[in-house]
């Protein structure tokens, strides 16, 4: 599984990156879990609070947003995005 990373700003994307993870022992869940928290700790943020909006955006379209109320700290960026860009089956 590969999970695109991006911090958008004023409709630019200011910091991506991609983590992949192909260990067939883990679950979906878990692998995406894992690279929301490699993803943050890359871009020195805090691991966003999942909301119901963001499981049923990215259950429904393998992607997802976390908007300021994710997070306990403010933020100088609009939104972080998630994004699978493979799957492994």
């Amino acid at each position: 599984m590969r999970i695109w990373g991006k911090l958008w700003k004023s409709n630019r994307m200011i910091q991506d990156t991609v983590i992949e993870n192909y260990k067939m022992d883990q679950t979906r869940t878990t692998k995406v879990y894992e690279a929301l928290a490699d993803i943050c700790q890359q871009f020195d943020l805090q691991i966003p609070i999942w909301l119901d909006v963001n499981k049923q955006d990215f259950i429904r379209t393998s992607r997802c947003r976390f908007y300021e109320d994710s997070f306990i700290e403010s933020i100088d960026f609009d939104y972080l995005e998630l994004h699978v860009i493979e799957e492994d089956y």
